[in-house]
């Protein structure tokens, strides 16, 4: 039995999610940089604004990364990895640039995992408001 194939994350997807994040972004006044991968954890498209604080660049690409391989959104998992909570110790027990802030989550299509978003450079609640609006135009 085959499977039936998902079209993957395209670098016009990625473009329209870069200009999604980024007018959510601008309409708040919010500089930031967004990342986006494809299912393999790749660099699809990265876009840094003027202005954003130097960091985001590296934030956004490992929320993105941490959406993709936990297949949930990195607002999803905060608690998860505070002291007492179940997964505690995974941030430093896997050698991998796993961010448990938000502002990454992933991306399906046809109920299959195809990449995934990062944001940085608000704060975390901003990043995944930004994020999510980015996802929800892509998905239009």
């Amino acid at each position: 039995m085959s499977a039936t194939a998902v079209t993957p994350l395209t670098s016009a997807d990625a473009e329209t999610v870069i200009a999604a994040a980024r007018a959510a972004a601008e309409a708040a006044g919010v500089p930031v940089s967004v990342t986006v991968l494809d299912a393999g954890g790749h660099l699809l498209a990265f876009r840094r604004d003027d202005g954003a604080v130097l960091i985001s660049g590296e934030t956004s690409t490992r929320k993105a990364y941490t959406a993709l391989q936990l297949d949930t959104p990195t607002a999803d998992l905060v608690d998860l990895v505070k002291p007492g909570g179940p997964f505690h110790t995974l941030p430093t027990a896997l050698d991998k640039p796993l961010l448990f802030i938000a502002g990454g989550t992933p991306v399906h299509r046809d109920g299959r995992l195809i990449g995934a978003i990062g944001v940085g450079g608000g704060t975390p609640e901003q990043d995944h408001s930004f994020a999510t609006t980015a996802l929800e135009e892509l998905i239009r």
